[in-house]
């Protein structure tokens, strides 16, 4: 910005550019409540159908136009790979989803071409920062630019944001510019790379996708699915005692549960019915202190929203950033869980208290806190943007499920300031009068409620603890053993990859839903009854990556990326240092995939359908995947290894024959696919001993 004016690095009002200023808005509505905010006097009109709001004070006449998101994007000539030359080209020309983002950027042409200067009032994020930019930089002048920053649509943020416009966000912008390059380098190269290894092994061409963020999201969500099907579950006991005192019933577990071998289990039992009774030798109450949950970041309303509503990633974060583009909530797209100083809590909760649902929540918490409102906070930060938080402004005409994500976040809004709920957890330890037996009980007691009176989908229920002192006898009622398995482990969600993307760091606020979402789209993934299950396809990309392809599932790697872009944003590191590194990696990716490209596109082709396994099928009639061991896939020779393999376990957990465990196998409902294929299939046989 070498020819900036020196007045325009410093915070600038919109009314001290003289002349014609055109804000930019990433969407309509935003457009429309900046205009608001800007001049109740300001006048609409159309450019076709587009319109544009025009404020004419102060010796300025201020346009006001909308983008629809991004309006450009990148695109290459070149064919083949690898590529690494490509321009940014208008969206529409490129992208058939985006037919109708035309008219929007020819109304900006138009209106770039006649003004004096620029403000970017799309939101304050690196999208956002970009999208303004290239609107700018391809269509005026970007020394005569400034940006708007706000974290809300309401009047008095906007009014504030456009009293201090700012110089353009360059760390910002170069970091935008940089992540949608590094992903369309990535998707571009291995995409094609697979597309030809196919084309070669069948001499068709077949669409297919990878991505620096998409494919190591695929590869966890096939190792789950993996570890979940080829999973036995292992037998194990509980023993539990019905003991009285008084005519008071009390139900004790033992404390080694679950106890692992059948023999064991069974000589509890008999040893306690033997005694006849249990003496307390302990009685124990502890009082815990439960402080209220931060206020919500992105990831945290998406996990509570799957959890109480059963909404998506995506679904959530569309219905927030509907709320934010109301001005009833704050931008969404953050990862803070901490509210700032300069918030005017009070007004918000006054403005809240007119809308009936909450006024007599806030009325109580404002007596509760004697008016002091301290916000409880998390760790997490973020540069941009506070948590999310309501505005205050009230609501109209939202739907159901809005209803319900804006319940969420006032609700969570009044929780941060309350007291803390205290629970009280009792525990009764008795043990056998031999001492060879311990028995415990617990209960818990709500004391307050604290800040659960606020936000209600966090409860804990009371009940009553039995009068027992220590030295008390408990009659023996009853014993029982129960046998049960081990669990497999847990069917994935959505928001359970969410969460794991936001563990290893990879992806953002705002692409993890939609990068979840385009592997569904891909066919790589599918909606079961009870979660997410993997395609053959899916199953095969990840295996062709991994062999042939083994970088572009790392983490690290894609973590180490992650970072660079954030060490640009923060000024550390420039856009092309950090592409020519990635250039120079994928170079060598390509270099060692083309070395088995045959290879590799005949195990996608056999997995796409399109090619006949070249030593056969899986003897498995359900299974497409190539016969490698005996007749069988390699993960079904896996499960039949298993099957094996646990026997012994279950043999010392229990006397059990061969052919009563996998019968017991085919009936579980915590059986593994892969294993109960092998099992029906009749390929298990019992196993030969000398």
């Amino acid at each position: 910005m070498s020819g900036v004016e020196p007045w325009m690095s410093r915070g600038v009002r919109i009314w001290d550019l003289k002349g014609r200023v055109l804000v930019i808005a990433e969407k309509p509505k935003a457009a429309r409540k900046i205009a608001e905010a800007l001049s109740p006097g300001y006048v609409t009109r159309r450019i076709g159908s587009i319109p544009v709001y025009e404020i004419n004070a102060y010796g300025s006449m201020i346009l006001v136009a909308s983008s629809v998101g991004h309006l450009y994007e990148l695109n290459t000539g070149v064919k083949g790979y690898p590529v690494y030359s490509y321009e940014w080209v208008p969206s529409h020309l490129v992208n058939p989803g985006k037919r109708h983002a035309r008219e929007y950027l020819e109304v900006l042409k138009k209106l770039c071409r006649g003004v004096d200067y620029y403000v970017n009032a799309c939101d304050y994020d690196i999208e956002g920062s970009v999208i303004g930019y290239l609107i700018i930089k391809f269509n005026g002048d970007e020394e005569k630019a400034l940006r708007a920053k706000f974290s809300s649509l309401t009047r008095e943020e906007l009014r504030q944001a456009f009293n201090n416009l700012a110089k353009l966000d360059y760390e910002m912008i170069e970091a935008g510019l940089c992540r949608h390059e590094l992903d369309w380098l990535w998707g571009i190269n291995v995409s094609r790379a697979l597309m030809k290894a196919v084309e070669d092994a069948t001499g068709r061409r077949i669409v297919l996708s990878a991505g620096r963020v998409q494919t190591p999201t695929l590869k966890y969500v096939v190792e789950k699915t993996v570890e979940r099907n080829l999973f036995i579950p292992l037998p194990q006991y509980r023993v539990t005692v019905t003991a009285e005192r008084n005519g008071e019933e009390v139900v004790l577990e033992y404390a080694g549960n679950p106890v692992e071998k059948h023999g064991e289990a069974r000589s509890i039992v008999e040893r306690v019915r033997r005694q006849g009774y249990l003496i307390v030798e302990e009685v124990e109450g502890k009082t815990y202190v439960l402080k209220p949950p931060p206020p919500f970041n992105l990831g945290d309303l998406q996990e509570e929203a799957a959890r109480i509503y059963g909404f998506s990633p995506a679904k959530t974060q569309a219905i927030a950033e509907q709320l934010y583009l109301d001005a009833l909530i704050s931008y969404p797209r953050t990862n803070s869980q901490k509210l700032p100083p300069t918030l005017n809590y009070r007004g918000i909760l006054d403005n809240l208290a007119s809308i009936g649902k909450y006024s007599g929540l806030v009325a109580s918490l404002l007596s509760e806190t004697r008016g002091v409102l301290k916000p409880v906070e998390g760790e997490k930060e973020d540069p941009a943007h506070p948590a999310i938080y309501p505005t205050g402004m009230k609501p109209g005409g939202l739907t159901d499920e809005q209803w319900a994500v804006y319940d969420l976040i006032v609700r969570r809004f009044l929780a941060v300031f309350a007291q803390p709920a205290r629970l009280t957890h009792y525990t009764v330890k008795a043990v056998t009068p031999s001492r060879d037996a311990v028995f415990k009980a617990s209960w818990q007691r709500v004391e307050e409620q604290g800040w659960m009176k606020y936000y209600g989908f966090h409860t804990y229920k009371s009940s009553r603890a039995p009068g027992l002192v220590k030295g008390d006898k408990l009659g023996v009622v009853k014993v029982s053993m129960r046998e049960s398995y081990t669990k497999p482990p847990k069917r994935l969600s959505k928001i359970d990859v969410l969460r794991w993307m936001e563990s290893v760091e990879i992806g953002t606020e705002a692409t993890r839903a939609q990068i979840i979402e385009k592997l569904f789209e891909r066919k790589y993934l599918f909606l079961e009854s009870k979660g997410i299950g993997v395609s053959d396809l899916g199953f095969g990309v990840v295996e062709v990556v991994e062999r042939f392809f083994p970088d572009l599932l790392s983490i690290e790697l894609t973590r180490r990326f992650e970072k660079e872009m954030d060490a640009i944003r923060r000024g550390l590191r420039s856009r092309g240092q950090v592409l020519e590194e990635a250039k120079r990696i994928l170079t060598a990716m390509l270099g060692e995939f083309d070395e088995n490209r045959v290879e590799a596109g005949r195990q996608l082709a056999v997995r796409l359908g399109v090619a006949e396994p070249s030593r056969g099928k899986c003897r498995i009639s359900s299974c497409k995947r190539e016969a490698v061991e005996e007749g069988l896939c390699r993960h079904h020779a896996s499960a039949a290894r298993l099957i094996h393999e646990y026997y012994v376990e279950w043999s010392r957990r229990k006397e059990i024959g061969f052919d009563e465990y996998v019968e017991k196998l085919r009936k579980s409902r915590n059986t593994g696919k892969w294993i109960k294929e092998v099992i029906e299939a009749g390929v298990v046989k019992a196993p030969r001993f000398p």
